[in-house]
């Protein structure tokens, strides 16, 4: 079980990233933090530095660097506008997912007397 869920994690990622970069922009660590504070997500920057290259390279992400007054530029990450018709695609299949499991779970309830454990 711990390994699905582990994969499940991943997979909602960029997802989660899309949305956070639709707020406002921001630089990979600050990124990473804001994702380490919800709840349920289990995040670690191995994870999160890898999706924001890949969607960089991917033309969803515009990057520039930002000085920093303790050490290197930092990379300040944004959405592109195919990032922003990303993140419209995806979060219009994320609610039609996560609709149609809940009506599957809702379905026969009678015969499954509550939900499965």
């Amino acid at each position: 079980m711990n390994l699905w869920i582990s994969q499940f994690r991943r997979g909602l990622l960029e997802l989660c990233v899309l949305n956070l970069l639709f707020v406002h922009e921001d630089h990979g660590y600050q990124i990473v933090q804001r994702l380490k504070n919800v709840e349920g997500l289990d995040v670690r920057e191995s994870t999160v530095y890898p999706i924001l290259a890949r969607m960089k390279a991917e033309g969803f992400l515009l990057v520039r660097d930002e000085p920093s007054q303790a050490g290197p530029p930092r990379r300040v990450f944004r959405l592109s506008a195919p990032g922003r018709e990303r993140l419209r695609a995806l979060n219009a299949y994320w609610d039609l997912l996560t609709e149609s499991v809940s009506q599957l779970r809702s379905t026969d309830t009678d015969s499954t007397k509550g939900t499965p454990s």
